[in-house]
C-alpha cells in the first residue's frame, strides 16, 4: 500500500476503497435479487412476455451462483478492510453521541454477513445441483435468506455512513 501513497493521499485511497466496495455490493445485490425473484416467483406464463416483472424473474438462477459467491467474498474482504477505519473514526464518535441503536444494527449487519459467508458453500452446492428437485426448497429459501441479508447489509451500511457522514 505504501507505493500507492506516493501517488494518492490516504483519504483518496480509503474513498476509492469505499466506492469499490459499494459498487461491488450493488452488483451482489442485483445478482441475488434477480436470483431470489427467479426462485420465489418463477415465470409460469409465455416465455416472450413483455411485462417487466416477467422478464426480471425469467433469469437462469444457476448462472448467478458463482458470481454471487465471488462477489460476497470480495465484498466481505473489502468491508473487513474498511472496518479498520470505521472502528476508529466512525464508531467512537457514534458511541460518544449515544447512537446505540445505530451501533447495534451495524453489529447485527456484521454478524449476518458473516453467517451469509459461512452459508456460501451450501448455497453454491445447492445451485450446482439445480437440476435435482429434492433441493428446490432448500435452494429457494437459502437464496431468499442471503438476498435478505444482502439488502439489510446494504441499507445499514448507507444509514451508518449517513449518521456520521463520510469524511467527517
Amino acid at each position: 500500500m505504501d507505493f500507492l501513497l506516493d501517488y494518492i493521499s490516504v483519504n483518496t485511497f480509503w474513498t476509492i476503497l469505499l466506492i469499490v466496495h459499494g459498487l461491488l455490493a450493488v452488483a451482489l445485490l442485483g445478482a441475488l435479487t434477480h436470483q431470489a425473484m427467479a426462485v420465489l416467483m418463477p415465470v409460469r406464463g409465455a416465455a416472450g412476455s413483455d411485462h417487466f416483472m416477467a422478464r426480471f424473474r425469467a433469469v437462469s438462477g444457476p448462472r448467478y451462483a458463482n458470481a454471487v459467491c465471488l462477489l460476497w467474498v470480495i465484498c466481505f474482504i473489502l468491508g473487513a478492510w474498511l472496518y479498520t477505519k470505521y472502528r476508529i473514526y466512525v464508531r467512537i464518535p457514534i458511541e460518544q453521541e449515544g447512537f446505540w441503536k445505530t451501533l447495534g444494527v451495524f453489529e447485527l449487519k456484521e454478524h449476518l454477513t458473516t453467517f451469509g459467508l459461512a452459508c456460501l458453500p451450501i448455497y453454491w452446492l445447492l445451485w450446482k445441483n439445480a437440476g435435482k428437485r429434492e433441493y428446490d426448497s432448500a435452494r429457494k429459501w437459502l437464496t431468499a435468506w442471503l438476498a435478505a441479508i444482502c439488502w439489510f447489509a446494504f441499507l445499514v451500511g448507507h444509514i451508518v455512513n449517513n449518521v456520521r457522514g463520510y469524511g467527517s
